[in-house]
């Protein structure tokens, strides 16, 4: 039965890789670890039907088709570790490979959990929850460099003067000024300045209090200044877990599981021998349905009108609903490429980069809003935060709508 949007959707969180706000959509608790953003965008063929991602089934025994796919990834997890490890200083290298590993990683959790019935489930269930605290560990690093990229983007494209056309100055009929004459664009009124000589105060200009655009330019590079310095000082904390995480007799107990599941996946003797077209679809639509499900709680109708404003309250509660369909996405495009890999369904994977979107964002407006309640900073540094938070917030709309759009697109006419 749906929920209400407004609430959080099932039970415990469990392990997600980074770690969001509490509360998981049914059937996604420590099923799919997160990655960096947009590490997981790769081309699709053309979609097929549109109310089901599960066609034929595949050919041999669920085993032999299960066990194909988890060494397939398995390999791909334990060639990017050795990447890693070869890679040495070289950080770009290291940062490539660690988005393979936690690529292969979400692949392997997500078809252990959507397949779990299939498998030894308390070896599926540990192994999944290890992979999720590997995963979160070696993607914070790099979570925090794209927040912090994406931020001083944001913050100079909302102060780029160079982007906006001058404003004439009141009082000013058309374009047509005395020649070799510039009219200063902040004083409104002002007669014109001739060129080469520095405007004179007026006291019909504005200050910084009054005029927008000039408190947000004064606090601009303040809020970058200090938003570099928290996302930075994150990030070194991050790199540094990173590497004690990778020295840990965990990890190597992980990476010695997986080199295991590269040669034997541990089946359930009950269902081994059973036909894959027979067992592999039904669980797979078990995911989509259960994806369908947190859909359906989505307030979709709302977000699809372009500047609704729903998503301008800063409320995890809201966003909940909307980070664990993400999820679920991702459960069924896994799901599909385990028993239809040459079938994949591109909206799926549109759906899934609209709502990568949308975590992105709103990750980014809980940042600026963190940083706008540091404690006495000055009024126009709060002021650029806000302006900030709330561009961030409209990207959250943004990617909403979208998702809409493409979702909504997957629903049979007629």
């Amino acid at each position: 039965m749906a929920q209400r949007h407004d609430q959080p959707i099932g039970g415990p969180a469990g392990l997600l890789g980074v770690g969001y706000e509490p509360g998981g959509a049914p059937g996604a608790r420590a099923a799919v670890v997160d990655g960096p953003y947009g590490a997981d965008a790769e081309a699709t063929d053309a979609a097929p039907g549109a109310d089901s991602v599960v066609g034929a089934g595949p050919a041999g025994t669920a085993e032999e088709v299960l066990a194909g796919y988890l060494h397939q990834q398995s390999a791909e997890f334990l060639r990017s570790l050795r990447l890693h490890r070869e890679s040495g200083p070289d950080a770009e290298g290291a940062g490539e490979a660690a988005r393979q590993l936690r690529r292969a990683a979400r692949r392997i959790s997500a078809t252990l959990h959507t397949f779990r019935p299939l498998t030894e489930e308390a070896w599926a269930d540990q192994l999944t929850a290890e992979l999720g605290w590997l995963s979160g560990a070696l993607a914070r690093e790099q979570v925090c460099e794209a927040r912090r990229e994406r931020l001083m983007a944001a913050l100079q494209r909302l102060t780029g003067r160079g982007e906006r056309p001058e404003r004439p100055a009141r009082g000013e009929r058309g374009g047509r000024g005395e020649r070799g004459k510039r009219t200063d664009r902040t004083a409104a009124g002002q007669r014109p300045v001739p060129s080469g000589t520095s405007p004179e105060p007026s006291a019909a200009a504005p200050s910084s209090e009054t005029d927008p655009d000039a408190a947000l330019s004064a606090g601009a590079a303040r809020a970058g200044a200090l938003l570099d310095r928290q996302l930075t000082l994150a990030r070194t904390r991050a790199h540094s877990a990173a590497l004690q995480a990778l020295g840990s007799s965990r990890f190597h107990a992980v990476a010695d599981s997986v080199a295991v599941l590269a040669s034997e996946a541990p089946p359930a003797r009950t269902t081994a021998e059973l036909p894959a077209a027979e067992v592999l679809p039904p669980l797979a639509e078990q995911a989509h349905r259960r994806l369908t499900e947190a859909v359906a709680a989505l307030p979709l109708s709302r977000a699809g009108y372009p500047y609704n404003a729903e998503a301008l309250t800063a409320d995890h509660r809201q966003d909940a609903p909307w980070h664990q369909v993400r999820l679920l996405v991702r459960l069924s495009r896994y799901a599909q490429e385990v028993i239809a890999p040459e079938r994949a369904d591109s909206r799926l994977l549109e759906a899934a980069r609209a709502l990568e979107r949308h975590r992105d964002a709103a990750e980014a407006a809980a940042a600026a809003a963190a940083a706008a309640r540091t404690p006495r900073i000055a009024p126009a540094t709060a002021y650029a935060l806000g302006v900030l938070h709330a561009d961030q917030r409209h990207q959250v709309e943004a990617a909403r709508f979208a998702f809409g759009r493409v979702w909504l697109s997957r629903a049979p006419r007629g």
